[in-house]
């Protein structure tokens, strides 16, 4: 599929769309850290029939610009996404975040309902349990890490980063990939503005508004996630009404990798709900 870039705040967000405009209700995939819109790749490929779908590089991420202090919680990208939006002149859609992007995805849907005709969240963060212990560990240590080489903070992502697949061959291609951006000097200054934009304080705000949703919602976890069990997904699935929860056996955080095909089937059955 090929990509192109958009102006959103001043500043050029990389996002590719492909499927059929103007057909069913177009669907709009959002990643997490560190993650970018290769990590929907095999799962935007089995959702094209019928459907326009919209995967985003999120700003700072993949091909989009660096952040250069610009804001990074999850409102400032639900905005920008929604302006995106505009752009590309979607007025709704059914919204599907991963991890961060999930975190995203509900911001959109609480501030924006009527942008988000159907609500997919994917090994999502929500409340307090974020970020993962080792992701805390390392924001502790930037006033030490930030002035280190870049190899010092990829190393100790990488490491834990492999956890999150079931396949390690998999993993270890996509985690490469997600880690080149920050490779460089300017890399690390990125990596660094992420890591202490990693905060739960949003979350935490948007989850007694999560009870209001309305829009037909699926949470779908891994089995075996080790950054975010599936007790907050049952979490969030009891508290949005009508959610339904779906757990994938034998998969772990990178969802939308190791399951692409599940993945892509639980889009699908969430886009038959009314």
């Amino acid at each position: 599929m090929r990509g192109e870039f958009i102006d959103v705040g001043g500043a050029r967000l990389y996002y590719y769309a492909a499927g059929t405009r103007g057909g069913g209700e177009p669907i709009v995939l959002l990643h997490g850290f560190p993650s970018s819109s290769h990590l929907w790749a095999r799962v935007a490929t089995a959702l094209l029939d019928g459907h326009r779908v919209v995967v985003v590089d999120l700003l700072g991420y993949g091909r989009s610009d660096r952040p250069q202090g610009r804001p990074l919680g999850v409102r400032a990208h639900a905005e920008r996404v929604v302006e995106l939006l505009d752009v590309l002149g979607i007025n709704f859609a059914c919204v599907v975040g991963h991890e961060l992007g999930g975190g995203v995805a509900q911001a959109m849907a609480v501030r924006w309902p009527a942008r988000v005709a159907h609500l997919g969240l994917v090994s999502s963060v929500a409340y307090d349990c974020w970020p993962p212990r080792e992701l805390r560990l390392a924001r502790a240590m930037l006033p030490l890490t930030r002035h280190l080489p870049p190899t010092f903070l990829l190393t100790l992502l990488r490491r834990e980063l492999l956890r999150g697949y079931a396949e390690g061959d998999v993993g270890a291609r996509s985690v490469e990939k997600y880690l080149k951006p920050f490779a460089t000097a300017d890399g690390r200054d990125a990596l660094v503005e992420h890591l202490l934009a990693l905060d739960a304080a949003e979350t935490v705000q948007l989850a007694p508004r999560l009870r209001d949703l309305v829009m037909p919602t699926m949470v779908l976890t891994g089995a075996h996630d080790p950054f975010l069990t599936p007790t907050v997904a049952e979490r969030l699935a009891g508290e949005i009404p009508g959610a339904q929860l779906e757990v994938v056996p034998d998969a772990r955080h990178f969802l939308p990798e190791d399951a692409p095909h599940a993945v892509a089937d639980a889009i699908t059955r969430l886009l038959a709900r009314e």
